[in-house]
């Protein structure tokens, strides 16, 4: 019957709402009847699906080698860049002038030697050029031919000698002055371009760090410095045989500083190589293999102690366990299947065991709660049924969720490969997860509560005698085996009551967080809780830093520490290439360039070349003279040659032209350099398209900073928006709508809250980072929406008793899965890598801000905002009336009765 006032659509809308739900329950409740009539087939697919994938995933295991591909921006405007740049000077002939801090193309290897604190490294040239020598000297052996490093390096096109730093020249002054008993002073080192003994000015602020200059020196002369670096290119053509001697040059490079460092007590010696980061890469996942299996024994022990009761009978440790277990087996299977799709596994891919179990074992905690609240009296079959159409409703709309979330970090939106991996995988984790918490779990279930029903021992398997037979035993045999009678007064219906979590949140915790006077404090926390998180959204900064996922004592985190320390007064080297025909004669033309160059340390060919002009007394006002003089005297000059590779030539009959041409420009920078790097980045692209001049800038390192601020916040964006699209879309189709609000505010606050803590706690926006704050979405909704449905549908007279009844259902699957997800991140913060940190914080942010609004935030702000529940007692205030109504009706048709009593 329609209640007075309310509009037909409303009806409608909630005639639908009860026809869904009913038809889910339904659907769930049969589910359980066909698993608890069948458990063996449900018990064996499973586990004959996880031998079979695991197995495949031992035989194809395979690392990912290309980091670039997976840390790098999948889509940027850098790489169409880098192409450009290389069709015009190919890049494995220019990297040597194209400095990049971590991310040098090709192969190579990079040494910083490094004084004692207020030496003088000048001073120790012979030392140095002992090293280099060393270097020049290793052999590698291949098919039994020797390797050197002259039959690998990078050769120079005007003399075809092998292409050294320019650090190495003054050095060779310095240690001929020295031999020659004069005075270093005479050999004038200034930085950072210096003057070397063939005439070329030489920008070395890469390769001295640490300088300290002559003080009032117009000339920048260097009084001191603490650090050189040196770094020795290779060739690699191309050709795999090439590539695994160059490997090989590597390995005996790193083993040599290693060797030489023992040696040399008077410097340190940190070393890289192009394979140095992927292994330092790939290293989290070698040192952090114990720690996860110490983390499974945690979360193992916590569950099976989480689900142990006094009760003999009605215990059920072993249920804890075999959760546990369930989850386990269920990513063994999900790994198997990537590895047979071709996947490669990389360090990223250590979360999804955390992400997975996380919300596996809220499925298992909710099944194990679903069967305590069913009737003792119905046989099990009808037992597990009725847990699965209380529990799996909310379990299927919450996996949805996840598979969703996920699904959209998978998609080609995302720029990230390293995240669309990790999405990809973590939805054939989320399907398999669910489909074995019903299906092998749910088989578990059924023997256990056929055990039950048989009245066996939960842990023994042994009948539980008599409480006669019991009364005649010693104490601590009563203990083991008694089943639970002698607690179980006349006024508790429900033995499980006893259970030690549902006792605490029942007779203490209830009862505290709903008292009128620990409100106040309540509504003081979450003002601080808003305003921490609110302070760290407003400090939010991106981690294009490759450091963020390496292992934290591996030698590449040394090596860019002492870098950053030293070598952070100039950023990388930027090439400026002019790609279309330019008048470079033409006095307009060289006042735009001026200005582009302008605030720039430049190694330009422009510049040396106007320079010459004017000390030479030559005009070159046109194009004939000045392409004439710029080929047959200054290039012809020893100390100009090198700007050969700079310039492209193009022959029209007797007319040559110059369709291309390159320059240097270094910025200076402080200890931030990446941040200030993407920032001349940006500045300097937007003038490629407004000027008159054509022109593209690339660094080997813009590749993984370009726009990756925009990469890696685009897929929790994405999962943001499908969540909240989703759960307004179902806004009239669920539960309640209130539910649905109450469900966006909460993850909202959540979200917000991992996010500004996170900031907070020096967690930059990195893939990891970004990961965690997708699975906070779903971690939010996982845990809130079972506790606000039962609240918004609750009939009690009070929202306080509601929200009591609320907590009593669910806070304890709540308490117990968070529980055990946060006792099993511990062995996370033994790791020695920077990507376990981060995962480590993120994920203890998540747990904790969800504990804090599932049992202190939720229960204190649902007492004071809608849903009102009134009209429960208005309608039970009506049956009461009525009821008495029908009871005097009766009496005054039988007024014999009313004598008789």
């Amino acid at each position: 019957m329609r209640r007075p006032g309310a509009p037909a659509s409303w009806i409608w809308w909630r005639m639908l709402r009860q026809v869904l739900r009913r038809g889910l329950q339904s659907f769930c409740h049969r589910l359980g009847l066909c698993v608890s009539r069948h458990p063996v087939f449900f018990l064996t697919v499973p586990a004959v699906l996880t031998i079979t994938f695991g197995l495949s995933a031992l035989n194809r295991f395979q690392p990912e080698g290309d980091l670039e591909r997976l840390v790098a921006p999948s889509h940027s405007l850098a790489k169409i860049e880098r192409s450009l740049a290389s069709s015009l000077f190919p890049l494995d002939q220019s990297k040597s002038q194209l400095y990049s801090d971590l991310h040098t193309p090709g192969r190579y290897g990079r040494v910083i030697l490094l004084s004692p604190p207020g030496d003088n490294i000048l001073l120790q040239a012979e030392g140095i050029l002992q090293t280099h020598r060393a270097v020049l000297e290793m052999k590698v052996n291949h098919k039994g031919y020797n390797y050197t490093f002259s039959h690998l390096c990078v050769l120079r096109n005007q003399d075809k000698k092998c292409v050294l730093d320019d650090i190495i020249s003054v050095l060779e002054d310095l240690r001929q002055a020295a031999v020659s008993n004069k005075t270093t002073a005479r050999v004038q080192v200034r930085y950072p371009n210096t003057k070397l003994k063939d005439g070329r000015n030489s920008f070395i602020g890469h390769q001295l760090g640490g300088v300290v200059e002559v003080p009032n020196s117009k000339d920048q002369r260097v009084k001191s410095a603490r650090a050189i670096q040196i770094t020795y290119y290779l060739q690699t053509y191309g050709s795999a045989t090439q590539d695994l001697i160059g490997e090989k040059w590597e390995n005996e490079f790193c083993k040599l500083m290693r060797k030489l460092q023992e040696e040399h007590q008077d410097l340190q010696l940190y070393s890289l190589a192009s394979f140095s980061l992927w292994r330092d890469f790939h290293k989290t996942s070698i040192l952090a293999r114990s720690k996860v299996l110490v983390s499974l024994v945690l979360i193992l022990t916590t569950a099976t102690l989480s689900s142990s009761m006094k009760d003999c009978l009605r215990s059920k440790p072993f249920l804890g366990l075999l959760g546990v277990l369930t989850v386990c087996i269920s990513i063994i299977t999900a790994a198997g299947i990537f590895f047979i799709t071709d996947g490669k596994y990389n360090s990223t891919l250590l979360g999804i065991p955390f992400f997975a179990m996380g919300h596996g074992t809220k499925g298992v905690f909710e099944l194990l709660s679903g069967w305590r609240r069913t009737k003792e009296n119905l046989p099990f079959k009808d037992r597990i049924a009725d847990a699965y159409s209380d529990v799996m409703v909310t379990y299927t709309m919450t996996s949805s969720l996840y598979f969703i979330t996920f699904g959209m970090g998978a998609s080609p939106f995302t720029n990230i490969e390293a995240v669309k991996v990790f999405c990809q995988n973590m939805c054939v984790s989320i399907l398999l997860n669910y489909f074995y918490i019903f299906s092998f779990f749910g088989s578990c279930l059924v023997f256990a509560g056929q055990l039950e029903q048989n009245r066996y021992h939960s842990i023994f398997c042994c009948k539980i005698p008599s409480a006669e037979y019991l009364d005649r035993k010693p104490v601590w045999f009563q203990t083991v085996m008694s089943d639970g009678h002698q607690q179980t007064s006349h006024h508790e219906t429900n033995p499980y009551q006893h259970h030690f979590i549902q006792h605490f949140l029942r007779e203490h915790y209830n009862e505290w967080i709903t008292n009128i006077y620990v409100k106040p404090f309540v509504v003081i926390l979450y003002l601080i809780y808003a305003s921490f998180s609110f302070m760290g959204c407003l400090q939010i900064s991106d981690g294009a830093n490759i450091i963020n996922l390496l292992a934290s004592d591996s030698p590449s985190v040394s090596y860019a520490m002492v870098q950053q320390k030293y070598f952070s007064n100039y950023s990388p080297v930027i090439g400026f290439y002019v790609y279309e025909p330019l008048e470079y004669w033409n006095s307009s033309v060289q006042e735009d360039l001026r200005r582009l160059c302008s605030g720039f340390t430049a190694v330009s060919w422009v510049e040396q070349y106007y320079q010459f002009l004017k000390v030479s007394n030559i005009s070159a006002n046109n194009k004939s003279d000045f392409i004439s003089v710029l080929q047959s005297a200054f290039l012809k000059k020893p100390e100009f040659q090198h700007f050969r590779n700079d310039i492209i030539f193009s022959k029209a009959g007797d007319e040559s032209n110059i369709i291309a041409s390159r320059l240097y420009l270094v910025a200076r920078t402080s200890r931030d350099k990446q941040k200030e790097v993407i920032e001349v980045l940006e500045k300097l692209r937007p003038l490629s398209l407004s000027k008159s001049i054509r022109f593209i800038v690339f660094n080997p390192s813009f590749v993984f900073m370009d726009h990756y601020s925009l990469s890696v916040t685009v897929p929790v964006l994405i999962a943001g928006f499908g969540v909240l699209l989703v759960l307004i879309l179902t806004f009239f189709l669920v539960i309640h709508p209130l539910g649905n609000f109450w469900l966006i505010l909460s993850v909202t606050s959540i979200e917000l809250g991992v996010l500004g803590l996170m900031t907070l706690w020096n967690v930059n926006m990195d893939c990891i980072s970004i990961l965690c704050l997708i699975y906070t979405l779903n971690f939010a909704i996982d845990h809130c929406a079972p506790l606000l449905y039962t609240f918004v549908l609750a009939t009690e007279h009070t929202r306080t008793q509601c929200i009591k009844s609320s907590l009593q259902e669910h806070g304890t699957a709540i308490l117990q899965n968070i529980t055990s997800f946060l006792i099993g991140l511990v062995p996370l913060l033994f790791v020695p890598s920077n990507l376990t940190f981060t995962l480590f914080k993120c994920l203890l942010l998540t747990g904790g801000c969800t504990l804090l609004h599932c049992f202190v935030i939720l229960p204190v702000f649902l007492t004071f905002f809608p849903p009102s529940k009134k009209h429960h007692k208005k309608k039970k205030r009506a049956k009461r009336k009525e009821r008495e109504e029908i009871e005097c009706i009766e009496i005054q048709e039988n007024p014999d009765h009313v004598t008789t009593v």
